[in-house]
């Protein structure tokens, strides 16, 4: 995607050799291009958030195993940089999706074959993640041309949860990528954009880029869209997810629950976009199974802006002695979710219609 006219994606390796990543914790206010260096730097970013989004984290992941493949391409390196990398975020399946990728193509290669090996399939996978994403836009587009033809000449509002969009991929986004395809083919679009507390990753992250993009959109409070539904202001609702049961449950970042309670008390047809990369096979249940990354207070007892002198800084919003409570994701169990928009198509969330779509991938997955 574009930031005032030049093409980006979030991370990207320079010609040299070195890995880029725009370092998030800054946007919107600040453009930072940062390099990765060291397998603690990736680990860092992913913990740390410099990336976020599932798809993203993945790929990061990936060219981290890259990197200490290049300085230490033993067996127990491999090892240890799995366990190093894991351990940063428990929530997201594209992370361990692609640690498991690595080591499935690097385990059996003699040490001195591993580093070449590893920086291709790190390379393999960003493009892979950026032309299915394009392929998810496709299929959500004609989920959109739908609602546009039933109301012509009118605008078709969408609103989103968190940050599905390009920065949370490695390019196009998941939910943000029906929208851009949207606008190319000239259907109005109006996006409604969660602030997404306590991160505010739907203000900093989906307000920026549509803004960048010059797509039409409007920052809301959290607890703005079931009003905005209720009053019939929402044509649909598009989220990503970090981790989808075999059932179709889908794990996103806190309060995408109660928008998918909001839409479905109202008749608002509510979509996830989601690679397949992050279905996780070998969960069912997710209320149950998916493991809840719980995070510091801070987030919720702080916030981050920029004041009047133009200088980033963070701010205490709760009383002196007040603790706070840092759920990072919830799940919206399948029979709230209209439907999974993938890169093969849309399809029902339910056991039987995923398997018929992804039996092929849910066998391999298993086999690993």
């Amino acid at each position: 995607m574009k930031i005032n006219g030049k093409p980006y994606r979030s991370i990207w390796r320079e010609a040299s050799g070195q890995v880029m990543i725009i370092d998030q914790r800054w946007l919107p206010h600040e453009l930072r291009i940062v390099p990765l260096t060291t397998r603690d730097e990736y680990a860092v970013a992913i913990r740390d958030m410099w990336v976020r989004g599932a798809p993203l984290i993945g790929s990061t992941a990936a060219y981290g195993v890259a990197d200490q493949m290049a300085r230490n391409p033993s067996d127990a390196s491999l090892s240890e940089t799995w366990e190093v990398l894991h351990e940063t975020r428990p929530t997201a399946i594209n992370l361990r999706w692609a640690l498991d990728e690595m080591d499935r193509v690097l385990r059996p290669l003699a040490p001195e074959a591993r580093a070449a090996a590893a920086a291709k399939r790190a390379d393999e996978i960003a493009d892979e993640d950026v032309e299915i994403n394009r392929r998810i836009g496709e299929h959500g587009l004609a989920l959109i041309r739908e609602i546009a033809a039933r109301k012509p000449g009118q605008t078709v509002n969408i609103l989103t949860h968190c940050n599905a969009g390009w920065p949370a991929t490695v390019d196009w986004g998941t939910a943000t990528s029906p929208i851009y395809h949207a606008v190319e083919a000239g259907i109005p679009v109006h996006v409604f954009v969660d602030e997404t507390r306590p991160r505010n990753q739907g203000a900093q992250l989906t307000a920026w880029e549509l803004n960048s993009a010059g797509v039409s959109h409007d920052l809301i409070v959290d607890n703005a869209g079931g009003h905005l539904m209720q009053h019939g202001e929402v044509d649909l609702v598009i989220v990503g997810t970090d981790r989808t049961t075999a059932q179709g449950d889908v794990c996103n970042k806190i309060g995408t629950y109660l928008k998918a309670l909001a839409a479905k008390a109202n008749g608002v047809p509510f979509y996830v976009a989601l690679p397949s990369p992050t279905i996780d096979w070998t969960v069912v249940d997710g209320v149950k199974e998916i493991p809840i990354e719980e995070r510091s207070d801070t987030e919720v007892t702080h916030v981050q802006g920029k004041d009047a002198s133009g200088r980033i800084i963070q701010v205490q919003i709760s009383p002196d002695g007040t603790g706070g409570r840092n759920p990072a994701f919830d799940v919206t169990p399948a029979a709230l979710v209209t439907g999974l928009i993938t890169e093969r198509g849309v399809v029902a969330a339910d056991a039987a219609a995923m398997e018929a779509m992804f039996g092929d991938l849910k066998s391999a997955a298993l086999k690993r």
